[in-house]
Protein backbone atom coordinates (compact mmCIF):
# COMPACT_ATOMS: atom_id res chain seq x y z
CA UNK A 1 0.00 0.00 0.00
CA UNK A 2 2.93 2.25 0.46
CA UNK A 3 4.24 1.24 -2.58
CA UNK A 4 0.89 2.51 -4.47
CA UNK A 5 0.56 5.58 -2.40
CA UNK A 6 3.93 7.00 -3.29
CA UNK A 7 3.68 6.45 -7.18
CA UNK A 8 0.12 7.90 -7.48
CA UNK A 9 1.51 10.62 -4.75
CA UNK A 10 1.54 12.98 -8.37
CA UNK A 11 -0.93 11.62 -10.41
CA UNK A 12 -2.69 15.04 -10.06
CA UNK A 13 0.42 17.05 -10.74
CA UNK A 14 2.66 16.33 -14.12
CA UNK A 15 2.00 12.43 -13.92
CA UNK A 16 -1.42 13.49 -15.18
CA UNK A 17 -0.01 14.58 -18.38
CA UNK A 18 1.93 11.29 -18.78
CA UNK A 19 -1.61 9.53 -18.45
CA UNK A 20 -3.41 11.35 -20.37
CA UNK A 21 -0.38 10.69 -23.30
CA UNK A 22 -1.20 7.08 -22.87
CA UNK A 23 -4.93 7.05 -22.81
CA UNK A 24 -4.30 8.93 -26.70
CA UNK A 25 -1.84 6.24 -27.35
CA UNK A 26 -3.74 3.56 -26.75
CA UNK A 27 -6.64 5.18 -28.78
CA UNK A 28 -4.09 5.59 -31.49
CA UNK A 29 -2.80 1.66 -30.90
CA UNK A 30 -6.72 0.81 -31.47
CA UNK A 31 -7.50 2.51 -34.58
CA UNK A 32 -4.57 1.40 -35.91
CA UNK A 33 -4.78 -2.50 -35.54
CA UNK A 34 -8.21 -2.04 -36.58
CA UNK A 35 -7.10 -0.71 -39.53
CA UNK A 36 -4.41 -3.00 -40.32
CA UNK A 37 -6.82 -6.34 -39.51
CA UNK A 38 -9.36 -4.71 -41.64
CA UNK A 39 -6.22 -4.25 -44.72
CA UNK A 40 -5.01 -8.04 -44.03
CA UNK A 41 -8.23 -9.65 -44.38
CA UNK A 42 -8.60 -8.07 -47.76
CA UNK A 43 -5.41 -8.99 -48.85
CA UNK A 44 -5.45 -12.41 -47.16
CA UNK A 45 -7.77 -13.13 -50.18
CA UNK A 46 -5.60 -12.01 -52.20
CA UNK A 47 -1.88 -12.72 -51.44
CA UNK A 48 -1.70 -16.14 -49.13
CA UNK A 49 -3.91 -18.88 -49.27
CA UNK A 50 -7.40 -18.54 -49.23
CA UNK A 51 -9.72 -18.92 -46.00
CA UNK A 52 -10.30 -22.64 -45.16
CA UNK A 53 -14.13 -22.12 -45.20
CA UNK A 54 -14.49 -20.08 -48.52
CA UNK A 55 -14.54 -21.87 -52.17
CA UNK A 56 -12.36 -21.22 -54.58
CA UNK A 57 -15.08 -18.97 -56.76
CA UNK A 58 -15.94 -17.31 -53.47
CA UNK A 59 -12.37 -15.97 -53.30
CA UNK A 60 -12.15 -15.11 -56.57
CA UNK A 61 -15.30 -13.14 -56.24
CA UNK A 62 -14.07 -11.07 -53.41
CA UNK A 63 -10.47 -10.48 -54.53
CA UNK A 64 -12.44 -9.16 -57.77
CA UNK A 65 -14.28 -6.60 -55.54
CA UNK A 66 -11.12 -5.32 -54.54
CA UNK A 67 -10.38 -1.81 -55.77
CA UNK A 68 -7.41 -0.45 -55.58
CA UNK A 69 -8.29 3.28 -54.19
CA UNK A 70 -9.66 1.52 -51.03
CA UNK A 71 -6.67 -0.77 -50.49
CA UNK A 72 -4.38 2.06 -50.88
CA UNK A 73 -6.76 4.38 -48.83
CA UNK A 74 -6.27 1.64 -45.69
CA UNK A 75 -2.71 1.09 -45.99
CA UNK A 76 -1.85 5.06 -45.81
CA UNK A 77 -3.92 5.33 -43.30
CA UNK A 78 -2.70 2.92 -41.48
CA UNK A 79 1.31 3.93 -42.35
CA UNK A 80 0.07 7.37 -40.56
CA UNK A 81 -1.46 5.93 -37.27
CA UNK A 82 1.65 3.92 -37.10
CA UNK A 83 4.17 6.80 -37.44
CA UNK A 84 1.72 8.39 -34.66
CA UNK A 85 1.57 5.65 -32.52
CA UNK A 86 5.68 4.98 -32.46
CA UNK A 87 6.37 8.68 -32.52
CA UNK A 88 3.98 8.92 -29.38
CA UNK A 89 5.70 5.88 -27.68
CA UNK A 90 9.32 7.14 -27.99
CA UNK A 91 8.21 10.45 -25.95
CA UNK A 92 7.49 8.64 -22.75
CA UNK A 93 10.85 8.33 -21.36
CA UNK A 94 11.34 11.89 -22.26
CA UNK A 95 8.15 12.75 -20.48
CA UNK A 96 9.25 11.14 -16.89
CA UNK A 97 13.16 13.25 -17.32
CA UNK A 98 10.80 16.45 -18.19
CA UNK A 99 8.44 15.42 -15.17
CA UNK A 100 11.58 14.54 -12.85
CA UNK A 101 13.73 18.02 -13.80
CA UNK A 102 10.21 19.63 -12.85
CA UNK A 103 9.83 18.25 -9.71
CA UNK A 104 13.30 18.85 -8.74
CA UNK A 105 13.11 22.61 -9.39
CA UNK A 106 10.02 22.45 -7.11
CA UNK A 107 12.64 21.36 -4.94
CA UNK A 108 14.77 23.35 -5.35
CA UNK A 109 12.50 26.80 -5.05
CA UNK A 110 10.99 24.98 -2.19
CA UNK A 111 12.95 23.13 1.00
CA UNK A 112 10.19 22.59 3.29
CA UNK A 113 8.45 19.53 1.46
CA UNK A 114 12.13 17.89 0.24
CA UNK A 115 10.51 13.98 0.97
CA UNK A 116 7.52 14.61 -1.20
CA UNK A 117 9.29 16.58 -4.34
CA UNK A 118 11.58 13.74 -4.33
CA UNK A 119 9.38 11.63 -4.74
CA UNK A 120 7.05 13.34 -7.13
CA UNK A 121 10.21 13.34 -9.27
CA UNK A 122 10.93 9.99 -9.37
CA UNK A 123 7.27 9.05 -10.11
CA UNK A 124 6.98 11.05 -13.42
CA UNK A 125 10.61 8.71 -14.23
CA UNK A 126 8.67 5.82 -12.86
CA UNK A 127 5.48 6.19 -15.34
CA UNK A 128 7.34 7.20 -18.32
CA UNK A 129 9.31 4.21 -18.26
CA UNK A 130 6.49 1.92 -17.24
CA UNK A 131 4.05 3.42 -20.43
CA UNK A 132 7.57 3.21 -22.81
CA UNK A 133 7.60 -0.68 -22.24
CA UNK A 134 4.48 -1.56 -22.39
CA UNK A 135 3.62 0.73 -25.89
CA UNK A 136 7.15 -0.56 -27.25
CA UNK A 137 5.98 -4.00 -26.55
CA UNK A 138 2.61 -3.64 -28.52
CA UNK A 139 4.55 -2.19 -30.96
CA UNK A 140 6.55 -5.67 -31.59
CA UNK A 141 3.26 -7.02 -31.98
CA UNK A 142 1.57 -4.43 -34.35
CA UNK A 143 5.11 -4.27 -36.50
CA UNK A 144 5.01 -8.01 -38.30
CA UNK A 145 1.40 -7.24 -39.42
CA UNK A 146 2.23 -3.64 -40.64
CA UNK A 147 5.37 -4.98 -42.77
CA UNK A 148 3.20 -7.77 -44.20
CA UNK A 149 0.36 -6.01 -45.28
CA UNK A 150 2.90 -3.19 -46.69
CA UNK A 151 4.39 -6.16 -48.81
CA UNK A 152 0.73 -7.75 -49.69
CA UNK A 153 -0.47 -4.10 -51.08
CA UNK A 154 2.85 -3.94 -53.29
CA UNK A 155 2.39 -7.27 -55.06
CA UNK A 156 -1.62 -6.85 -55.15
CA UNK A 157 -0.78 -3.42 -56.93
CA UNK A 158 1.98 -5.27 -59.10
CA UNK A 159 -0.29 -7.54 -59.96
CA UNK A 160 -2.92 -5.17 -61.20
CA UNK A 161 -0.45 -3.27 -63.57
CA UNK A 162 0.64 -6.60 -65.14
CA UNK A 163 -3.18 -6.84 -65.79
CA UNK A 164 -3.80 -3.84 -67.29
CA UNK A 165 -0.31 -3.68 -69.26
CA UNK A 166 -2.10 -6.80 -70.92
CA UNK A 167 -5.02 -5.74 -71.26
CA UNK A 168 -3.46 -2.33 -72.51
CA UNK A 169 -2.00 -3.70 -75.10
CA UNK A 170 -3.58 -4.32 -78.80
CA UNK A 171 -3.80 -7.51 -80.29
CA UNK A 172 -2.28 -7.58 -83.56
CA UNK A 173 -3.87 -10.26 -85.99
CA UNK A 174 -1.64 -12.20 -88.45
CA UNK A 175 -1.83 -11.34 -91.92
CA UNK A 176 -1.99 -13.89 -94.15
CA UNK A 177 0.32 -14.56 -96.54
CA UNK A 178 0.06 -14.14 -100.45
CA UNK A 179 0.12 -16.50 -102.57
CA UNK A 180 2.90 -14.41 -104.54
CA UNK A 181 5.27 -14.25 -102.03
CA UNK A 182 5.35 -17.72 -101.33
CA UNK A 183 8.40 -18.81 -103.85
CA UNK A 184 7.58 -21.66 -106.27
CA UNK A 185 9.80 -24.73 -105.66
CA UNK A 186 11.70 -24.27 -109.43
CA UNK A 187 11.38 -27.85 -111.36
CA UNK A 188 14.58 -28.83 -112.29
CA UNK A 189 14.67 -31.00 -114.99
CA UNK A 190 17.54 -33.54 -115.25
CA UNK A 191 18.12 -34.09 -118.60
CA UNK A 192 19.96 -37.62 -119.48
CA UNK A 193 22.12 -38.00 -122.31
CA UNK A 194 22.17 -41.68 -123.31
CA UNK A 195 24.66 -43.05 -125.73
CA UNK A 196 22.64 -44.19 -128.99
CA UNK A 197 24.22 -47.03 -130.60
CA UNK A 198 23.89 -45.34 -133.86
CA UNK A 199 26.46 -42.41 -132.77
CA UNK A 200 29.18 -42.37 -134.84
CA UNK A 201 31.83 -44.29 -133.62
CA UNK A 202 34.60 -41.33 -134.08
CA UNK A 203 32.92 -39.11 -131.51
CA UNK A 204 32.44 -42.13 -129.02
CA UNK A 205 36.10 -42.59 -128.96
CA UNK A 206 36.52 -38.65 -129.11
CA UNK A 207 34.29 -38.83 -125.68
CA UNK A 208 35.84 -41.26 -124.14
CA UNK A 209 39.60 -39.96 -124.73
CA UNK A 210 37.81 -36.40 -122.90
CA UNK A 211 36.90 -38.86 -119.88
Amino acid sequence: MEFLSVIFMNFFGFDMVIFLAAVLNGAVFWFLKRNADKLHGMMNHNIYVPHFHLSRAQTNEQVARLREEDVIALNTTAGKLYSLFINITGIFPLLGILGTVISLLGLVSNMDNVTGNFYGALTSTFWGLIFAILFKFLDGVISPEIESNTRSVEIFLEQNSNEDIKAAKPVVPEEPVPEEAVPAVAEVEIVTEEYSSEMPAAVIEARSDEE
